[in-house]
């Protein structure tokens, strides 16, 4: 079975799991405390010398870290990455627009008010990460106006990808008020097949 070393609340753990949930594949979710230090234990870095989470044990000593390839690697061959060289590198642009123009704003501001809860602290800080995050989020906007998803007109590992941290932008100060494309996406997204919500609202997550 496969085991996936994450933490709960990180949208990049998340993804994989969204991913796993909708492909309906049984794995191990293995929590990771990273302010413990975990994730510089000897044991973590063996697995993945970055000392980031998510990473994906595929088999005995056998893993793959860094969100953006667990995703390419499980959706290979399924409907949610297309065997298409053009329809592929779509998806994979916005898996890269993801994490060069999405995640380093959105996610940032997220974590600093949601897990650091510093944000008078970090005032300045914060209003340059939304400054460049409503700007992500606009080029989203701008597509999903005129297409259901993002890459190919279907749903994809691309949505998946850019999903995670979205939903929960407005844990980092972000209002998705004038952005109605993207939250009817939102909505889009949850109704597929298998969706699986970041943190279990039933308290067994």
């Amino acid at each position: 079975m496969l085991k996936l070393y994450g933490i709960t609340l990180s949208g990049n753990c998340y993804k994989v799991r969204l991913l796993l949930g909708h492909l309906g594949e049984p794995f191990e979710w293995i929590e990771v405390d990273a302010r413990a230090g975990e994730t510089k234990s000897a044991a973590f870095l063996a697995m993945n010398p970055f000392g980031r989470t998510p990473v994906l044990e595929i088999g005995p000593g056998v893993h793959l870290a860094e969100s953006g390839a667990i995703l390419c690697y499980l959706a290979e061959g399924t409907k949610y990455l297309p065997a298409d060289r053009l329809a592929r590198a779509r998806v994979l642009q916005w898996l890269f627009f993801e994490q060069n123009s999405h995640e380093p704003y959105v996610a940032n501001a997220r974590f600093i008010v949601r897990i650091l809860n510093t944000e008078q602290e970090c005032a300045e800080r914060l209003e340059e990460l939304r400054r460049s995050g409503y700007a992500a989020l606009s080029v989203m906007e701008s597509r999903l106006s005129r297409h259901a998803y993002l890459a190919e007109d279907r749903y994809t590992i691309a949505d998946i990808a850019l999903y995670a941290y979205t939903h929960v932008a407005g844990e980092g100060g972000f209002d998705l008020d004038g952005y109605p494309a993207i939250r009817a996406w939102l909505r889009r997204v949850e109704g597929q097949d298998g969706y699986v919500p970041m943190v279990d609202t039933k308290g067994t997550d």
